[in-house]
């Protein structure tokens, strides 16, 4: 995809104009989200129309002029082209997701993810999603494996909004159940030591939030997925710098564990990477 578009936008933009290109973009359903590094209206243009000469199922293109933030993880979205609009439904794993790119943080990119967390799970869990955003992480598990239960927590309403409409959509009732609020909260008043497997999918809390995820494990223990940042420089390991922070993080609350598997998500910028631990506790917090 990159390589399409840069081939493409050569003929229509200098080099110093293509060297302003980021080169991958994210398709959501039928709009797509591209950046540059120094926006103007007159390249943003030439890029939107070569996207939607490349990909036809494009209606909309947006342009992301500023970085990830806030608490509920937003960007900053602009219209170039195409129909004015920033709800879309995207399709993956077999299911379908209803989203406003502008008030729900979604990233495609995490699909494989998504589907290797759904082949991991094992039937009749109870698994707890603490950052689940529109559902995704929870739905597609829930499809494929009809006999597990999800409570799928976010703290922004606009994706849980969002997340009621899409268990609606794949038929998953009384199998993911969506919950707004901070999953802090909602594990010490509801989820207590009740899950076989807990789910966090969002880097900037995960170790933070920590605690609580083991708090939310059975007795027996269970397996937690704590995803975050790391960065490396080249010949630097960021799956080991991360499994040095899991180690020392739960070696502070007492429980025994191991971490048999940490892996690299994506790459999120020059020497940064998202990464997922597989932690498997052997043993929660005592009650």
């Amino acid at each position: 995809m990159k390589k399409t578009l840069l081939n493409l936008l050569s003929g229509v933009l200098s080099h110093r104009e293509l060297a302003d290109v980021y080169g991958s973009f994210d398709i959501v359903g039928d709009i797509a989200i591209i950046r540059l590094k120094t926006p103007s209206e007159k390249t943003s243009s030439r890029i939107a129309d070569a996207v939607m000469c490349v990909h036809g199922n494009v209606k909309t293109v947006l342009a992301q002029t500023g970085a990830v933030s806030g608490d509920f993880r937003l960007r900053k979205l602009t219209h170039i082209a195409g129909e004015k609009r920033t709800t879309t439904i995207h399709k993956e794993s077999g299911c379908l997701f209803s989203v406003d790119v502008n008030t729900c943080y979604f990233s495609p990119r995490l699909s494989h993810e998504r589907a290797r967390i759904a082949n991991l799970v094992k039937p009749e869990e109870t698994v707890v999603n603490m950052f689940a955003g529109v559902g995704c992480f929870s739905i597609v598990t829930a499809k494929h494996v009809s006999s597990v239960r999800v409570y799928s927590i976010d703290i922004n309403p606009s994706p849980v909004q969002f997340m009621t409409q899409n268990v609606r959509l794949n038929r998953v009732y009384n199998r993911v159940i969506p919950i707004l609020g901070d999953a802090k909260q909602v594990i010490e008043n509801q989820f207590e030591r009740c899950a076989d497997r807990v789910l966090m999918p969002l880097p900037e809390k995960a170790f933070e939030y920590l605690p609580w995820a083991v708090s939310a494990l059975k007795p027996r223990g269970g397996w937690i997925h704590l995803h975050t940042f790391e960065h490396a420089a080249k010949d630097g390991n960021p799956a080991e710098k991360v499994k040095k922070r899991t180690n020392e993080a739960l070696t502070s609350l007492g429980v025994c564990f191991d971490v048999p598997v940490v892996r690299v998500v994506r790459s999120t910028g020059p020497n940064w990477w998202q990464l997922v631990a597989d932690v498997r506790v052997n043993q929660s917090l005592p009650a």
